[in-house]
């Protein structure tokens, strides 16, 4: 069985990452794995990195597609994987998350009738203003496998007109639809303890555990409307300053390059002054889970982050208007505080003295087994 396997952002690595060494590990004689890289993200920290560490092969394929408008990158995308599915004819094509890779993998899968497995189905912030809402609706629609890491993924789609009950043999007008738990968790079980061992992020920051928040902002919402960027940065220099919390703010790059011209230099200045906050570059995989791990809280807009931040049990400020994890809100572990710098703040001060419950809604961190046995008995039907 030959799986053609599309990443093209950060998160999308650390998924892949969990699918592909259990296909090393347990399935090498049944599944073939060969890893499109579309080169969405570039940035050697955000990417290469993240393969070196993760112990991912190199890609088989790298489009190189780069930074461009959503139009003009997706384009590009579904032009350079439509020759690749061509070329290397796979039995399936793996899908993750919900980047422009995911639409643009969707689209030339669909139109090419190579059934799309798509990793993390089900999800919705029910805001359709949001790219990503778009992207993760048109991938589940046009797939044949929907792996679904939570109950309330799979209630999205049956409301959606998918049926639950359907039997094999699966196609894209007959759609599988399987609660698997969480990918991202598998991963997490396997690195958690490769951090502690490897990484010294912590003391070279001379940070103690327990006695930091962790924040960080990227999504284009936030990072493109000043009113929005600066009333983040206002919320973590409030927290520094009037509880005497350290703040750690791993800086993506499109936040590092939109700073200087949205947001107040005064403001700027002020952070960049705060011994209470450190501004740093983005931080290898390793190096995240460390700072998840041993922070007191997270403020985050990230999907992924927002998960991080539920398996090693941190209470979670969402600087968003909506989550797609709705779970990890209904539990009261964390809550949405979009980017409204009061909201930030009383939140923040909430969580300083709750105790959050934790349940087990993500699985039990063996999703990519899950996943390989389900593909492996439609592909021999």
């Amino acid at each position: 069985m030959k799986l053609l396997t599309i990443v093209g952002a950060r998160p999308q690595i650390i998924k892949a990452a969990a699918l592909s060494r259990k296909i090393r590990e347990n399935y090498q004689g049944s599944i073939e794995e060969v890893l499109l890289h579309t080169g969405q993200h570039y940035d050697a920290n955000m990417s290469q990195v993240f393969f070196e560490e993760m112990e991912i092969p190199a890609p088989h394929i790298n489009l190189h597609i780069g930074s461009a408008s959503h139009g003009k990158q997706t384009a590009r995308m579904i032009e350079g994987i439509e020759l690749e599915l061509a070329r290397h004819k796979p039995d399936f094509l793996v899908l993750y998350g919900d980047t422009n890779s995911t639409l643009a993998g969707a689209i030339a899968g669909a139109k090419m009738h190579v059934p799309i497995v798509h990793i993390e189905a089900g999800l919705r912030s029910f805001n359709k203003s949001m790219p990503e809402e778009i992207n993760r609706i048109m991938c589940d629609h046009s797939s044949t496998f929907l792996f679904v890491p939570t109950r309330a993924g799979i209630s999205n789609l049956e409301k959606e007109g998918f049926r639950l009950d359907v039997p094999g043999p699966y196609s894209i007008n007959n759609p599988g639809v399987f609660h698997c738990g969480d990918i991202m968790f598998d991963n997490l079980l396997h690195f958690s303890e490769k951090a502690e061992l490897n990484s010294e992020l912590l003391t070279k920051m001379k940070l103690q555990s327990g006695q930091f928040l962790l924040c960080t902002i990227h999504r284009d919402h936030n990072t493109d409307i000043p009113e929005r960027l600066e009333a983040i940065f206002r919320a973590m220099l409030t927290i520094a300053t009037s509880f005497g919390q350290q703040v750690v703010i791993p800086l993506h790059p499109r936040t590092s390059k939109l700073l200087p011209e949205k947001i107040d230099p005064g403001l700027m200045k002020s952070i960049r002054k705060h011994k209470g906050i450190q501004i740093i570059p983005p931080v290898s995989y390793l190096d995240m889970i460390l700072l998840e791990k041993h922070c007191t809280m997270i403020l985050t807009d990230s999907g992924g982050v927002q998960k991080e931040a539920y398996f090693f049990r941190k209470p979670l400020i969402v600087a968003r208007p909506e989550t797609e994890w709705v779970e990890i809100i209904e539990c009261g572990a964390g809550a949405i505080a979009d980017a409204d710098e009061e909201r930030i703040v009383s939140i923040y001060e909430h969580f300083r003295n709750a105790t959050p419950e934790y349940p087990p809604v993500f699985g039990d961190g063996n999703a990519s087994g899950f996943i390989c046995e389900k593909l492996i008995k439609s592909f021999l039907i």
